[in-house]
């Protein structure tokens, strides 16, 4: 018995590690906001393929038409006219100064529960007011010139475009911007959207000059300061890439790395020859610029501390446009929530390469992807993602079932020679190498493999950790309820011991307040009851230190745990229920029925001091 406990301890333990070790949360470090303006490109686009060579000048001049708009007054910019954006996802306006995306609000997804609650907002403008007050995140394209074109006949960020009267963004009406650079150069921006989250931008000029030109267009994504919500390991968040089918995500401290290695205003610049995309990512949401066609150089780059702007971008080839002729560059632009169905039809139709990897898989995205796949199925079969999240657990737990079945086994035949491990420590005394050889030979008699009921259980650790990933990464838990108190199984279960469960008048601390992991609810405090069953499937341990382990850790993971997404303690609960329910099954079917309620009691009166009648 005491190796039987011994290999459960180890599987705890490691266990436990895997799971604090991916769930910690981590808040970032929250910088303050200065006004500062974006760099719409900088020193090192000098360094890039000399088909994207803009001038230095060219540079200076767009960095300072950036920061002029940044640091102007609401009142300056609600002077611009803006066209509505409506699609029966989205809802917005793009602003006419620079022609860029900087008001855009999610019409299926509230922030809270509230049923007044605003729509989730996803792009905010600079020098919002009050009710925008959000941190500037936006999206802005342009040109710059190259070959000795002179910056101020391009259109930049402060760029004024006109529009036609009473225009409007929906999926049957696109829109075009034009601006006339009054040297001969005409430019226009077709901007379409479809009914979900991808628009479609046109950038084309048309020279009406007897001389050829050089530019070269761009699309970037700024993003003002952190975000409010908090980092955590588990998942990625912050900008992410796809350079010719290779994947690469940068976390926002990277971006300060960057900025330290490269010098403050500095790009970390990739050349994609084929196809690809660059963007940011939250849990939830995401915007990302997709180039149709390649080839393009893809930037990640952080202003400084000063300005404290994360950026991307992407570059695309200097264009040379002949006297009378017209040149135009496709780009994509997703802004919007990371539904499966809705990027995986991107990735497949409109040839989005490797777009369904925006969502995080983590290290084992060859078992998370299939249960991702089967945890949607099951939504939409069931209709509630709380039953679905119990399908899983059930269809999991049967096809790992096989190496369970032999831990089980294993621990009954450990228990059937308990006896004669008892005598044999009699018999060794204190001489620790007698006891290791007699055991060894017992093992050999017996047939018993100590390590078999420890190994199944840790390879199926990358499985569950898989499915947890899964629970914690899809959208559909978001404001998902399950049944009575329920409402969101993305929340934490919203109510808390500390008020008797709502009996009592007063409220419950708020996420962030030390005393919230005290604030345990009704779920979390199932969980710790259920691991704590499943526990007395076996005697407490001989050993007094592993006792005592066992006897604290329901209670550890159970506070651990409480402040959870409510899907998550739910996984849980399902899990350590089955896991309960196959474990007695298999020890009884083979002659060693645990004694619940009998180790029960003797754990109780191992604590009085007593012993057990």
């Amino acid at each position: 018995m005491e190796n039987q406990n011994k290999n459960l301890i180890i599987a705890a333990v490691l266990s436990a590690l895997v799971l604090i070790g991916w769930t910690v949360f981590f808040p970032p470090e929250q910088t303050t906001n200065p006004e500062g303006g974006e760099t719409v490109s900088d020193q090192a686009a000098s360094a890039t393929a000399p088909s994207i060579a803009p001038t230095p000048e060219a540079l200076a001049q767009a960095t300072q038409d950036a920061n002029a708009v940044a640091t102007a007054t609401s009142d300056q910019l609600a002077q611009i006219p803006r066209i509505a954006i409506e699609t029966p996802d989205l809802k917005g306006s793009i602003s006419l100064l620079g022609g860029r995306f900087d008001d855009l609000s999610l019409e299926k997804y509230k922030e809270t529960l509230d049923k007044n609650s605003p729509d989730v907002r996803l792009l905010a403008p600079v020098g919002g007011d009050d009710t925008n007050a959000a941190k500037p995140y936006y999206v802005v394209y342009g040109w710059l010139p190259a070959g000795g074109y002179s910056a101020d006949k391009v259109p930049g960020p402060r760029t004024v475009w006109s529009a036609p009267d009473g225009a409007k963004l929906t999926p049957e009406t696109p829109v075009t911007l034009t601006w006339d650079n009054g040297a001969g150069l005409v430019f226009h921006r077709t901007i379409s959207v479809d009914k979900d989250y991808l628009f479609t931008i046109q950038q084309s000029v048309e020279n009406t000059t007897d001389q050829e030109v050089r530019l070269a267009p761009y699309g970037i994504i700024a993003r003002h300061g952190l975000p409010p919500s908090k980092s955590t390991y588990v998942l990625h968040e912050g900008a992410v890439r796809m350079s010719d089918g290779k994947l690469e995500e940068i976390k926002y401290k990277k971006f300060k790395d960057l900025e330290q290695s490269a010098g403050e205003g500095q790009a970390e610049l990739i050349s994609v020859a084929d196809n690809g995309w660059t963007g940011f990512t939250d849990k939830y949401w995401m915007t990302t610029l997709a180039p149709k066609t390649g080839p393009f150089t893809s930037v990640v780059k952080y202003s400084g501390e000063q300005s404290d702007i994360y950026q991307t971008e992407t570059r695309l080839p200097v264009m040379t446009v002949a006297a009378g002729a017209t040149q135009s560059a496709d780009t994509y632009l997703f802004a919007g929530a990371k539904e499966y169905e809705v990027i995986k039809h991107y990735q497949d139709d409109l040839g989005i390469v490797k777009f369904i990897d925006s969502i995080d898989w983590g290290w084992f995205y060859f078992l998370t992807k299939p249960i991702f796949w089967l945890l949607h199925w099951l939504h939409a079969a069931i209709g509630n993602m709380g039953w679905a999240i119990i399908a899983l657990t059930c269809i999991i737990k049967l096809i790992v079932f096989p190496l369970a079945r032999k831990s089980y086994i294993s621990m009954a035949k450990m228990k059937e020679l308990q006896p004669e491990m008892e005598a044999l420590k009699e018999r060794a005394g204190d001489d620790r190498q007698k006891l290791q050889q007699g055991m060894m030979e017992l093992y050999k008699k017996n047939k018993v493999n100590p390590a078999a009921g420890c190994l199944p259980i840790l390879l199926q650790i990358p499985i569950f950790f898989s499915l947890y990933k899964v629970i914690y990464v899809t959208i559909e838990l978001y404001h998902a309820p399950w049944i009575g108190w329920i409402h969101d199984l993305s929340a934490p279960d919203p109510t808390s011991i500390l008020n008797l469960f709502g009996l009592l008048p007063w409220g419950t601390p708020e996420p962030g307040n030390f005393l919230f992991i005290l604030s345990l609810g009704i779920l979390p405090i199932l969980l710790g009851v259920s691991m704590w069953f499943q526990q007395k499937l076996n005697p407490a341990p001989a050993d007094k230190s592993q006792a005592m382990i066992f006897a604290w850790m329901p209670w550890i993971f159970m506070f651990m745990l409480g402040s959870f997404a409510s899907g998550l303690v739910l996984y849980w609960i399902a899990n350590n229920t089955i896991t309960f329910i196959q474990q007695y099954t298999i020890m009884s079917m083979h002659g060693k029925r645990p004694d619940i309620f009998g180790n029960i009691k003797s754990s109780f009166a191992k604590k009085s001091g007593g012993k057990a009648k």
